[in-house]
């Protein structure tokens, strides 16, 4: 079931209602079977998997707390870790694994014919195992008490606003909200539905509008050259940011109607002046759980230079692959890896170039060089995650330029073939232009709080008028084909 659907539409307000009204006690029971029903929406055996996991993990949580010694303890972690990663293994990576090794083979005339794992990949299933796994590592830390409920346990693992895109939440967050009473709280539920119509607004406005351009350019890279490959680019990088922050916004949101708090996932990424302050503040749910999952247990930096290094490249390394069995996000995860440790490397050299240019730490000037600078590498990793084949990622570098800013002119100018090959009019172009700047507006008003706290302050007036705004554009301007949130594919 998707956000962006009439069936959510219907089933959402009726969770809610129905929640409220239901004794304290069901609460649970009515949530977990909601969200079971939510996610068998996809594909009904594939619940099957999230059962799996969960009953694995809650008895290696309850073992690992009873076993005195550290040995036992790693036995039942290590049987949380192998039963999880082994079904993300062979639902994701097992013919990405067995097509890479053929080729290899086929490279030293070595023919092997690849077994295939012919299966639809599970909706969120790198979400949700990352969110069960976080649990087992804390409890073998001792970071947390195993949980006793088994059902309050599976809805940890299953809520359906964040199961099949994040944010991943922990346990130590999350599951205590399930043991609560949460009353009907008007000024509550009408905060999360302002969140939720903010995510729609970015989704079916904004990025639904987008990918019709992006797809068509970057599933045909050859038919297409300079100002159609850049503009492709581009809207790309605000594609998957209104895609994936506005599925963030709406989980959010539906979680606080009902009195649930999720972490923010997403931070105005595109203003980072730095790619670590860019990991801060994008899809901050999965940076943070690399940090101290993956980076730190490695040493982080609290190791030789050289370590350090070999720690933030491996994390990207890993972080590139989570996102997809494809070698494109494996060089995207590799490029930001570069990006950071070549920042470290260069940090004295790139002071002095910005003292000689009187760029001085702090100064605007300063932090608007470093935006755009930054957000220009985001841009060119974006090339590979996007593309569709490291063949294609190439082929738009190389084509991107020499630009000639006529073409553009005429691109918006000209009627019937060129605008039938990007798939979007000069009104959708132009629309979609208008609606970034009108993002760009409310990021400004956030820099220091969010746009509803600012908002609440305001008269009625003012209030509704950006409501009903928001409300109007989707309507009037969305694009109602149902598509799938991008990351729904991770």
């Amino acid at each position: 079931m998707l956000f962006n659907s009439i069936s959510f539409l219907i089933f959402f307000p009726t969770v809610v209602v129905l929640y409220f009204l239901m004794p304290q006690k069901y609460r649970w029971v009515f949530l977990l079977a909601a969200s079971y029903y939510f996610y068998m929406c996809w594909k009904a055996e594939y619940i099957v998997l999230i059962i799996v996991s969960t009953v694995i993990d809650y008895y290696a949580g309850i073992k690992m707390e009873q076993a005195k010694e550290k040995i036992k303890k790693r036995r039942f972690l290590f049987l949380s870790l192998m039963s999880n990663l082994g079904l993300l293994f062979t639902f994701k990576y097992f013919n990405f694994f067995t097509n890479s090794f053929e080729s290899v083979l086929n490279n030293f005339n070595i023919f092997y014919d690849s077994p295939m794992f012919k299966m639809l990949l599970p909706v969120g299933i790198s979400f949700y195992t990352f969110q069960t796994l976080s649990y087992s590592i804390d409890v073998y830390r001792g970071e947390r008490k195993a949980e006793r409920h088994l059902g309050y346990f599976a809805l940890y693992v299953s809520f359906f606003p964040q199961l099949v895109a994040g944010p991943i939440e922990r346990s130590t967050r999350l599951l205590p909200q399930f043991f609560e009473k949460h009353e009907f709280d008007s000024t509550r539920v009408s905060d999360g539905l302002k969140l939720m119509l903010w995510g729609f607004f970015k989704k079916v406005v904004i990025a639904d509008r987008l990918s019709i351009l992006v797809n068509q350019v970057y599933n045909n890279v050859e038919a297409h050259e300079g100002v159609s490959l850049l503009l492709a680019t581009y809207f790309f990088a605000f594609q998957i940011y209104c895609d994936f922050s506005g599925y963030s916004d709406i989980a959010i949101g539906a979680a606080q109607v009902m009195g649930f708090s999720l972490m923010d996932n997403f931070n105005r990424p595109y203003y980072a002046k730095s790619i670590s302050e860019f990991w801060k503040r994008w899809h901050i749910s999965l940076s943070t759980w690399f940090r101290d999952y993956l980076y730190i247990p490695l040493g982080g930096n609290r190791v030789r230079k050289w370590r350090w290094y070999i720690n933030l490249f491996v994390t990207f390394l890993v972080s590139g692959l989570w996102h997809g069995a494809n070698w494109t996000f494996v060089i995207w995860g590799a490029i930001h890896g570069f990006y950071l440790v070549f920042a470290i490397w260069t940090n004295k050299i790139t002071n002095r170039i910005y003292s000689v240019l009187k760029l001085y730490q702090g100064s605007k000037a300063r932090k608007i060089v470093d935006v755009l600078i930054t957000f220009h590498l985001v841009l060119f990793a974006w090339v590979f995650f996007r593309a569709n084949s490291f063949n294609d990622a190439i082929y738009i570098l190389g084509n991107i330029f020499p630009l000639n800013i006529e073409e553009f002119f005429k691109l918006l100018s000209s009627t019937g073939a060129t605008q039938a090959a990007l798939g979007l009019t000069k009104r959708g172009i132009i629309l979609a232009f208008l609606s970034i700047g009108f993002m760009e507006i409310i990021h400004f008003f956030q820099r220091h709080r969010k746009m509803r706290s600012f908002l609440s302050e305001k008269p009625l007036i003012v209030r509704w008028f950006v409501y009903y705004i928001l409300i109007i554009a989707i309507i009037s301007f969305g694009e109602f084909r149902m598509q799938e949130f991008i990351y729904f594919q991770f």
